[in-house]
C-alpha cells in the first residue's frame, strides 16, 4: 500500500563500456575492479582505494529502461560495498549498498553482483562506496540518456562534458577517519578540491594536474556536475558565461539560468553552456569551485580551477586526437561571477530558483495529501569524554549527531536482511515521529537537553545535505528560524517543486519534504556530510510490503554477502 509522507527537517573521464546481452529490455553488464593504485597529487606519491586503477573511477553509461548488472571482484584486505546514488532501486534493496543497512560488506577476496532495472529515470546521477570514508576515492558518474529528446533547447552537441568536484587528503584518509572516531574529535581538512580528480594550479605541483576542456566557439555543451566532496558544499562559476539548469538529481527542471551554482555533496545539477564569449590571447576562460561556508568547524578554504579552452580551428580533428594542454601563465584571476564563501544569499536564491519541469511529459507527482507527518530535528551533540580517555571534541568532549535526539548505530548484521527475515531482536524501532522536547531549535543559543544516554543536544549552526535512499522526494518549503505549523504551510509549492533524492538543509532553519513511500525495504537516510554520518546523524526507512506481489521485496541473491 503506497503512504505519502511529509518530513520537515530543521537544523578526465574514463568510460567503462558495457558488454551487451541479447534481452529485451538490454542488460549491461560492467566489472569493477576494487584496487589500489599509486596516485601522485600536490608533490607526494601515496597508495589510493580506486575503481579498476581510475581516479575518480570509470563513468557508467547506459539507458533508460536498462537492466543493469556490476561485478564488483574486492581485491584489497578490507571490506568494500558501492552504492548507486539516487537510483530509486524499486525493489531492488540489496543492490542499493549501504553497509550494515540493505547488505553485508564485500569481503576481502570475495565478489558481489549488484543487478537493479533503472526505471522511469534519465540523466545524471553517480555511484560511490558506501563503506567508511572509501568514497573520498572511490566513486565515479552514472549517466542515464533518455529514450526521448531533451525537453529543452538548444540541443547539446556531443560530447557531454563530466564535472565531478572531490576532495583530496595528503594524509591518508583511514587514518583520519580511525582518529575521528577514536577521540571523537573533528577531521582534519582536506588538502585540496579536485575537479575530475585534478587539483589545478593554485596547489603545489599541480600544474600537470589541471582539467582542461576543449570547446568549439558558438555552440552548447551539457555540464553533468557532481558533488562527490566528503564534507564541503561548494559554488561552481565559469568566468564570463551563464549556466542555465535543466536537470537537479536526475530530474528535469525549468530552465534557470544563473551566474553561478551551489551544489552539496550527494547532488548532481545539470546545465547548458554555450561558448559565445570572446576570449583573450590564451583562448582559455577560467572555471572554478570553492566551498560555501556555513560551518563552525575547521574547514578547506582553497579554490580548485580549471579552462575552458576556445578552439575554432580543426576542431573536430582536435577533438578526437590526445594532446597535452598547457595551462596558461599565472596570475589567475577567479570568475567574478564565483560567489563569496559566505554568501547565503546566493546560494538561497539559487535553490529558490529550482522548479521542476511539471510538462505533460514529465508531470510533477507532488503528493497533495498526506498519511503522516513526521518533525525531525537535526544537530550536533557533545558526549562527556568517558574516564581515563582522551577526547578532541569542544571542551575536550566527543562529537556526535542526531536525528531526534537519536544517534544511529550502525548494527553488525544488515537491516534489510534481518528485516525480511523478521529478527527483529536488536533493532530500534520506535523512532519518534517528533522531536522529543520542544525548544529553539535554531537559536543563536540554542537550549541544550539531555540525551537518554547521556549526550547534550544542540541543533547545529551548518548546513545539513539529507540523503533519502530509494525514494526521490519533493522539497516544497524551506526557511530560517524554527519551523511555524500554523503558517509556513500555507506557503508550501505544490505545482512545481523541485524533485530530488539530496536536500540542502539551511544553517539555523528547515526544510519540509514530500514523498510517496512506494518502494518496499530498508532505506537510510543520513546526512551526505561524511564526518556527520560518521557521528550518527541517520536513520533507518522501512517501507512494509504492499498486499500485491509487485509490492513486495524481490528475494535477496545467491551471491548476497554474509557478516
Amino acid at each position: 500500500m503506497e503512504s505519502f509522507y511529509q518530513l520537515l527537517l530543521v537544523g578526465m573521464f574514463v568510460v567503462a563500456l558495457p558488454i551487451h546481452s541479447s534481452s529485451s529490455p538490454p542488460t549491461r553488464q560492467f566489472l569493477f575492479n576494487v584496487e589500489w593504485k599509486n596516485v601522485t597529487l600536490l608533490c607526494q606519491t601515496k597508495s589510493l582505494l580506486t575503481v579498476n586503477g581510475k581516479y575518480p573511477g570509470p563513468t557508467i553509461i547506459i539507458h533508460e529502461g536498462d537492466n543493469v548488472q556490476v561485478k564488483v571482484n574486492n581485491r584489497v584486505a578490507e571490506n568494500t560495498t558501492i552504492h548507486w546514488h539516487g537510483i530509486r532501486q524499486l525493489r531492488t534493496g540489496w543492490a542499493d549498498g549501504p553497509a550494515y543497512i540493505t547488505q553485508c560488506p564485500i569481503g576481502a577476496g570475495k565478489s558481489y553482483t549488484y543487478k537493479f532495472t533503472v526505471i522511469d529515470q534519465r540523466g545524471t546521477l553517480w555511484w560511490h562506496s558506501h563503506f567508511s570514508w572509501q568514497r573520498a576515492s572511490v566513486y565515479g558518474a552514472f549517466i542515464i540518456y533518455p529514450r526521448m529528446p531533451y525537453p529543452f533547447i538548444p540541443t547539446p552537441v556531443q560530447p557531454d562534458i563530466p564535472i565531478i568536484f572531490g576532495e583530496w587528503w595528503d594524509e591518508e584518509v583511514e587514518a583520519i577517519e580511525n582518529d575521528m572516531i577514536l577521540y571523537g574529535g573533528g577531521p582534519n581538512s582536506s588538502d585540496a578540491y579536485t575537479i575530475n580528480g585534478l587539483p589545478g594550479p593554485l596547489y603545489p605541483c599541480s600544474n600537470k594536474d589541471t582539467f582542461i576542456q576543449r570547446v568549439e566557439p558558438g555552440k552548447t555543451y551539457l555540464l553533468r556536475i557532481i558533488n562527490a566532496a566528503l564534507n564541503s558544499e561548494l559554488f561552481f562559476a565559469v568566468a564570463n558565461h551563464t549556466l542555465t539548469v535543466v536537470e537537479i538529481d536526475a530530474v528535469y527542471t525549468k530552465p534557470f539560468e544563473t551566474s553561478a551554482i551551489m551544489i552539496a555533496p550527494g547532488q548532481t545539477t545539470n546545465v547548458l553552456l554555450t561558448t559565445n564569449q570572446i576570449p583573450d590571447t590564451t583562448n582559455m576562460f577560467v572555471m572554478a569551485a570553492r566551498p560555501y561556508l556555513t560551518s563552525v568547524f575547521p574547514f578547506d578554504n582553497s579554490t580548485t580551477i580549471g579552462f575552458l579552452k576556445y578552439e575554432s580551428s580543426n576542431f573536430e580533428k582536435k577533438k578526437q586526437t590526445p594532446m597535452l594542454l598547457s595551462v596558461p601563465p599565472p596570475p589567475y584571476s577567479l570568475p567574478q561571477n564565483l560567489p563569496p564563501m559566505k554568501d547565503t544569499g546566493f546560494a538561497m536564491r539559487f535553490l529558490n530558483g529550482l522548479r521542476s519541469l511539471a510538462s505533460a511529459k514529465y508531470p510533477c507527482r507532488v503528493p497533495k495529501k498526506i498519511d503522516k507527518r513526521v518533525v525531525t530535528t537535526i544537530g550536533l551533540n557533545l558526549q562527556d569524554c568517558p574516564p581515563n580517555q582522551r577526547c578532541k571534541g569542544y571542551r575536550d568532549k566527543r562529537f556526535l549527531a542526531s536525528m531526534n535526539n537519536q544517534s544511529f548505530i550502525r548494527p553488525s548484521r544488515s537491516i534489510l536482511e534481518t528485516y525480511y527475515k523478521k529478527l527483529r531482536a536488536g533493532l530500534s524501532l520506535n523512532f519518534p515521529e517528533k522531536p522529543p522536547h520542544e525548544f529553539n531549535y535554531t537559536g543563536v543559543n540554542p537550549v541544550s537537553e539531555k540525551h537518554e544516554y547521556g549526550v547534550w543536544h544542540e541543533t547545529c549552526q551548518e548546513n545539513h545535505p539529507i540523503h533519502v535512499h530509494g525514494h526521490n522526494f519533493f522539497v516544497v518549503g524551506s526557511g530560517f528560524g524554527n519551523f511555524d505549523s500554523s503558517k509556513d504551510p500555507s506557503y508550501y509549492n505544490l505545482v512545481d517543486p523541485p524533485e530530488r533524492n539530496t536536500v540542502a538543509v539551511p544553517m539555523g532553519g528547515w526544510a519540509a519534504i514530500r514523498l510517496n513511500a512506494d518502494n518496499p525495504g530498508v532505506w537510510f537516510i543520513h546526512c551526505h556530510l561524511e564526518e556527520h554520518t560518521t557521528w550518527g546523524l541517520a536513520m533507518g526507512f522501512i517501507v512494509e510490503n504492499g498486499p500485491k506481489p509487485s509490492q513486495c521485496v524481490l528475494p535477496p541473491p545467491s551471491d548476497l554477502p554474509s557478516c
